[in-house]
């Protein structure tokens, strides 16, 4: 560490911590922030800003909830020019859920600067909207780093004039397989620009990216502390995002709550997932930023006077609501950001109350469970699918009250025990049918009681939750060998060889390519998951990789333009190879059994063989 180096030990703690206004933040940005709720800098906020405002590259080891988001933000907010039209700012990200989520903390800390554009970049996305938006000109891009190669190789990102910098979650990005594309990005960048490189940990790899391409940076280390609240009980279910509307509809029939706010990542998110859940016959309604605020005041007025039971929210919506009715908080999409996901949990257990927050993570996403138990230093217990068993019994025993309150209402009763009295007389039926009866009449053509022998459901989210299921950021760590076999529990089932189908890229041992990296570029750009994922071959000049065969056409055009090591990898279902067979052009080099196969073809269930490790 450098002399610049700063660590909160190195801040005596008597001293006043000093305001945003303070460390060089004015005018809109900080009018932004405060409207946002922020009034004290967190530490990488205060040591952070005033280096970059003062043009010092900064080499950062924070965790995830430190609040480095706006460590970074703010400062190219606040000198940002808005009469240039070519990109001042890019900011990479390992994934689009984190990209997603640094692009809307910058649009809401640019709230009040007219005339601000950014544009998000990430697989998945059409082109054509980014491409417009690039025509038009953009002041900041956020983005993953195979998409903005793919743009950099089309000619249509132009980062001549770029000024900052960032790389956000440096070593997840390494692990993903993702550092020659960094280094090529950076390659085509100014040599003037500022570069801030943040990583939740510093191995040797970010250390000589570091030395290759920041100059003199300041170091800065500091610890998250953030903590939750000991009456809240946390929870998490591991689901695909396909799913996420199931599981809480059956999450929400079983767990006794009174109001709920379902935190989810975008603002039209709120209004889909309010409109699904009031069709599910749940008292519903969205709230975000662009809601105008007698409207908000009247949503959540209806949510504290119990005619709401179920608010959908944007963390920029749901900041400064104190509504002590809320018992139940539901993580739709977890954040990347703990600081986020303590705020957003928060939201109950208020006034000495108990609280409930769920997490729904989806299989890819659980490294960061890690990220919130080292924040909050407690560990969310993982909660099991309620079954259709359990819906039945709840629903059996909501059946039973509304009897009972029913029969204690005896006027009303005596007037009924003669209309059934009348009924049996005249029609010679039993009083017990007579009942059943008029509880179809009641229940409608909704069955009360579900089948319990056909649950798909359960089974796909089960299967979700197997212990041997890994996210991608654990299974490409660096020695590419996820957890030792003694902890990663029974492998999950996989998909029969007849599930899959081969696809061609055009990249490949000769393009110093891994196994690691086609997982990590394909599951990032096409929203791809573990079990998606056959056979991986690598020949010379081009891979094989085995994707189910029931693909949606939709992913492969979102794969179309990917490009792994700087190259398009032109997928393409293989001709040469239907049935697992050898292609004709490369029968000298594998017409050998399978299990004599290269160690870079390999099941992604299986752990490879592990290769000598060599001194940095």
């Amino acid at each position: 560490m450098t002399d610049d180096a700063v660590t909160p030990a190195d801040a005596p703690e008597d001293l006043p911590t000093p305001g945003f206004e303070e460390l060089g933040i004015t005018g809109p940005v900080l009018a932004a922030i405060k409207a946002l709720g922020y009034e004290t800098p967190s530490a990488i906020q205060r040591e952070t800003i005033p280096l970059l405002l003062g043009g010092r590259d900064v080499l950062g080891t924070a965790q995830t909830g430190t609040g480095k988001t706006a460590a970074f933000a703010l400062p190219i907010l606040e000198n940002l020019d808005l009469q240039q039209r070519k990109p001042q700012a890019l900011v990479l990200a390992p994934t689009r859920e984190l990209a997603l989520q640094v692009a809307e903390a910058f649009e809401s800390y640019a709230a009040q600067i007219p005339g601000v554009h950014l544009l998000p970049v990430y697989g998945g996305q059409g082109y054509g909207v980014q491409l417009s938006a690039l025509r038009r000109g953009v002041h900041i891009v956020v983005g993953t780093p195979g998409r903005i190669m793919d743009h950099l190789a089309k000619g249509t990102l132009d980062l001549s004039e770029l000024k900052n910098l960032v790389l956000d979650e440096a070593d997840e990005m390494l692990k993903m397989g993702f550092a020659e594309d960094v280094e090529q990005i950076l390659a085509q960048t100014p040599e003037t620009k500022q570069v801030a490189l943040f990583s939740a940990t510093m191995p040797a790899t970010i250390r000589r990216l570091a030395q290759q391409y920041l100059h003199d940076p300041a170091e800065i280390s500091v610890k998250g502390k953030t903590t939750t609240a000991a009456n809240i009980t946390q929870r998490y279910l591991v689901v695909s995002y396909a799913q996420k509307v199931d599981a809480l509809t059956r999450i929400l029939e079983v767990e006794n709550f009174e109001g709920m706010i379902v935190f989810v990542r975008t603002k039209n998110e709120t209004e889909t997932l309010a409109e699904k859940l009031r069709a599910r016959g749940y008292s519903a309604a969205a709230i975000n930023g662009d809601i105008a605020q007698p409207m908000r005041e009247r949503t959540v007025g209806q949510l504290k006077d119990g005619k709401l039971d179920i608010l959908v929210a944007t963390d920029v919506a749901a900041r400064g609501l104190d509504v002590e009715r809320i018992s139940h908080v539901v993580n739709f999409d977890i954040p990347t950001d703990t600081e986020s996901y303590v705020h957003r949990i928060g939201r109950t257990g208020r006034a000495g109350r108990s609280g409930d927050a769920i997490s729904f993570i989806t299989p890819r996403e659980r490294y960061l469970l890690k990220h919130i138990e080292r924040a909050t230093r407690q560990q969310p217990a993982q909660m099991q699918l309620p079954t259709m068993q359990d819906v039945n019994s709840t629903r059996l025993a909501r059946f039973d009250d509304a009897i009972t309150a029913a029969l204690e209402e005896t006027g009303r009763i005596e007037g009924f025990r003669d209309i059934i009295a009348h009924y049996v007389r005249n029609h010679d039926v039993p009083e017990g049918d007579v009942a059943a009866a008029l509880a179809i009449v009641a229940q409608g053509e909704t069955p009360l009681l579900l089948d319990p022998e056909n649950d798909p459901l359960s089974a796909a989210v089960a299967a979700d939750n197997r212990p041997g299921r890994t996210d991608r950021a654990e299974r490409s760590g660096e020695r590419s060998g996820g957890r030792d076999r003694d902890e990663r529990g029974p492998r999950p089932e996989r998909r029969s060889r007849g599930d899959y189908t081969p696809y061609r890229i055009e990249v490949g041992r000769r393009h110093r390519v891994e196994p690691r990296q086609i997982v990590g570029a394909l599951a990032n750009e096409g929203g791809l998951g573990r079990d998606d994922f056959g056979v991986i071959t690598i020949r010379p000049d081009f891979s094989i990789v085995e994707l189910p065969s029931n693909l949606d056409p939709s992913v492969l055009d979102r794969l179309s333009s990917t490009r792994i090591s700087g190259r398009l990898i032109e997928i393409q279902r293989d001709r040469g190879r239907a049935g697992g067979g050898p292609r004709r052009d490369d029968r000298s080099r594998d017409d050998r059994p399978r299990d004599d196969r290269p160690r870079t073809e390999r099941n992604f269930d299986d752990r490879p063989p592990r290769k000598p490790r060599h001194k940095d």
